[in-house]
């Protein structure tokens, strides 16, 4: 997708492991791909389907 800005979650800090980027500066689309294969698949979002996953990962909280 060209023109995606992507970026990192601030909690994810310095790790470089289990972390996933975010473009949601596209109309109509929220890309999300891993950090580690940048050039590996990319999922695409209605902006409305990754604002609840969003609202439900808040709610759960950390995993682990």
């Amino acid at each position: 997708m060209t023109g995606a800005r992507w970026r990192k979650s601030t909690k994810s800090g310095n790790n470089q492991g289990n972390c996933v980027e975010v473009a949601d500066n596209l109309a109509g689309v929220v890309l999300v791909r891993d950090t580690k294969d940048r050039d590996g698949g990319t999922l695409g979002f209605t902006p409305d389907t990754w604002q609840s996953f969003v609202n439900l990962a808040k709610q759960l909280g950390p995993v682990g």
